[in-house]
């Protein structure tokens, strides 16, 4: 996996805002996290054959809306109010080539910037653009800067598992949907070629279990089973 040191306002941004809102905390070796190729496979292959949009995903997507534009607002909010005072932009072009300059853009300036949904040629079939890009943003920041993690397979499978744990879960399961499954789409279903279709749909609820997640242990890089090595902390 490719990664750097996390920032740290992020990661502790991120603990502050699960007891505020009353969402279990995992200890999780984000470094070690895998992505194990046969699930991968699996959630692609599910991923590429759904349709556009299902009906039967609205209410997941409706609370995951409401839930990430609430981490937009904390993200955004100046710290003298609450929040953590990043400034987040939005880029014609891609403003990242890997982790690295995410981090130290934000570890340095304290800011964001994201690749624009608007004239990508692959827009959102829920969102509006404006909600796209600021998941976008609370993503990179949490999910990514949070954990140092970068944009390799295992580097988004280890920003999943770790925005995961800011979302409900029935948000959980669009969450899922919008980075687990569009990853492995791309990497398994797509060859890493090209971007799979944004789509707002509900994958199996098997996708979108944390004890799914692997993460490699021992000096032999052996995987095993996240759900056997995480502990919860009680958040009270």
């Amino acid at each position: 996996m490719s990664g750097v040191e996390r920032v740290s306002f992020l990661h502790r941004g991120c603990l502050v805002y699960q007891q505020a809102h009353d969402l279990p905390i995992y200890t999780i070796p984000y470094e070690r996290v895998v992505i194990d190729d046969r699930l991968g496979h699996r959630i692609g292959a599910a991923y590429l054959a759904a349709p556009m949009r299902e009906k039967s995903a609205e209410q997941a997507y409706q609370a995951f809306r409401n839930e990430t534009l609430r981490q937009f607002d904390y993200l955004t909010r100046p710290v003298s109010r609450g929040g953590l005072g990043v400034d987040v932009s939005v880029s014609s072009v891609d403003p990242y080539a890997d982790v690295d300059g995410l981090v130290d853009d934000l570890q340095s300036h304290r800011r964001i910037r994201v690749f624009a949904t608007c004239g990508s040629g692959n827009e959102h079939p829920w969102f509006s653009n404006a909600d796209n890009d600021r998941f976008r943003a609370v993503h990179d920041a949490f999910g990514h800067a949070g954990t140092g993690c970068g944009f390799d397979p295992a580097g988004e499978e280890a920003a999943w598992v770790k925005h995961s744990q800011m979302y409900t879960p029935l948000a959980r399961r669009a969450l899922a949907s919008e980075t687990r499954g569009q990853s492995c789409a791309m990497v398994y279903g797509c060859q890493g070629a090209y971007f799979p279709r944004q789509k707002a749909i509900l994958l199996p609820a098997a996708f979108a279990d944390l004890s799914t997640l692997r993460i490699k242990a021992g000096p032999a890089g052996i995987s095993v089973p996240a759900a056997a090595g995480l502990d919860q902390h009680d958040n009270n």
